[in-house]
């Protein structure tokens, strides 16, 4: 071997090292993630309360599209617009069509099963309030990406600053998309229509 050959053999040697690294690094990456898109990890498992006192999960809104919110009942203008909108939305569907909708408090300590049923007596009754301990709530949260955190004010009081994405999901409960609820009720209708 020429002094030549022995110059290009350093580089290849190189790349090939480098190569092997980088394919040994996407294996361990891949692996660990599987085919899990970004939108699979929105969404999951998760134990509350409803605005009934009962005690449900994601199994039991299943077989149908469910529309998921996260609020809480003194907000003053975000949330309130937020359930008229989507209240509009399900008045599209035949009560028979299995579709619910979700309205998930940030604010466990305030809103209480009895809290959630009154406020919720002035939208469709398909939307369900869920709340629980403050560890559950915290868990959904989690579960989907959702921020949420308390604002102090005066007096004592205090409002929430959180996230404000109304959630598709489909009849398995999985993440589809986020609704875009300035768009007309009818054409809002007819993406979740695609997924019973």
């Amino acid at each position: 071997m020429n002094a030549q050959q022995k110059k290009l053999l350093l580089p290849i040697a190189i790349l090939a090292l480098g190569l092997v690294s980088l394919i040994g690094a996407a294996f361990f990456i891949l692996r660990d993630t599987g085919s899990k898109s970004p939108a699979a990890a929105v969404g999951g498992p998760f134990s509350m309360i409803d605005h009934h006192g009962a005690r449900v999960s994601e199994a039991s809104y299943r077989g149908g599209p469910m529309i998921v919110f996260f609020g809480f009942t003194h907000c003053p203008d975000v949330c309130p617009t937020t359930l008229f909108e989507m209240s509009e939305v399900l008045r599209l569907f035949p009560k028979e069509r299995k579709v619910a909708a979700l309205f998930v408090t940030v604010d466990p300590e305030r809103d209480t099963a009895e809290k959630l049923k009154d406020y919720l007596s002035s939208f469709d009754a398909r939307i369900f309030g869920l709340t629980g301990p403050r560890a559950d709530v915290d868990a959904m949260l989690k579960t989907f990406r959702v921020y949420a955190r308390k604002v102090p004010q005066e007096g004592g009081e205090y409002t929430m600053d959180h996230t404000a994405i109304v959630y598709l999901m489909d009849k398995q409960g999985r993440f589809v998309n986020a609704l875009n609820m300035q768009q007309p009720p009818a054409q809002i209708a007819r993406e979740i229509q695609r997924f019973f």
